[in-house]
């Protein structure tokens, strides 16, 4: 009878691709095993973490284009905010000029950038327009005053002149507006200056277009004479219309001086 060996006692086949393709004991198994088979596994798990873990931690796909909150108020911003389920923080605030107080001026990321919920959004506030107190002027040389309102942001505006005796040629008298007045800035002000002593000088003023009397009255109110009348027919305007002034508007001249005028006729 033959007696056959138990289960237990067989030796296990080492048939199969793997034992055909690498040998046990050979080199190239000992490669595969130390070295083939870890690489095999890491690309796995590379594979595992890349398309599957990762996406789902950073909500892969989940990204939308980031709106433009420039231009608008802070608290309307903050909604546009809330409802996208983003954040929002304060990085600076700046004065800006024609720029309301909480305004928003710029932010980061700018707009159109992908961002995903719960993304701090970072804005750059207006608080609106600096004011500037008008220093003292008066008593400074009009290029002093200049280079003074310069200096404390603001702009020489118009120049106007008044005649003193006992205020030193060519010096600021006054402000307007006046000193310790607050304004933006950036603004106008505006200057009286003195000419010189109020008896010596006077301006021309316009009176082409006027009737004689009243461009004789003006020229009296300004302390000047008319001088030689002289008529010309022109039918283009009523009669006693004057034509033409023999000084310029706006011209310096002395008290008292004498005035010609070319005024209209139809005969």
């Amino acid at each position: 009878m033959n007696i056959q060996a138990s289960r237990l006692s067989r030796k296990k086949s080492n048939s199969g691709f793997y034992s055909n393709l690498f040998p046990e004991g050979s080199s190239s198994r000992k490669i595969m095993s130390y070295g083939g088979i870890p690489f095999i596994i890491v690309l796995i798990l590379y594979f595992v973490v890349n398309s599957i873990v990762m996406p789902v931690i950073t909500r892969h796909g989940e990204e939308f284009p980031l709106p433009d909150f420039t231009d608008q108020r802070l608290t309307e911003a903050q909604l546009g905010i809330n409802d996208l389920n983003l954040a929002y923080e304060i990085s600076s605030e700046e004065y800006s000029p024609g720029k309301e107080k909480g305004i928003v001026l710029n932010q980061f990321p700018i707009a159109g950038t992908d961002v995903k919920e719960g993304r701090t959004i970072k804005f750059v506030v207006s608080l609106g327009q600096k004011n500037i107190t008008i220093p003292d002027l008066s008593g400074l040389s009009v290029r002093q005053a200049m280079l003074n309102l310069e200096t404390a942001g603001l702009v020489l505006g118009e120049i106007a002149w008044a005649f003193s005796d006992t205020l030193p040629e060519k010096v600021v008298v006054f402000s307007y507006p006046n000193k310790g007045v607050e304004i933006p800035m950036g603004t106008s002000v505006n200057l009286m200056v003195n000419r010189g002593r109020a008896s010596n000088f006077t301006f021309m003023p316009r009176v082409v277009g006027m009737t004689l009397d009243e461009a004789s009255a003006l020229i009296e109110d300004k302390v000047l004479k008319v001088g030689i009348v002289t008529y010309r027919t022109d039918e283009n305007y009523l009669p006693e219309t004057v034509l033409e002034q023999s000084e310029s508007e706006g011209t310096e001249l002395d008290i008292r001086t004498e005035i010609d005028l070319v005024v209209s006729t139809t005969e």
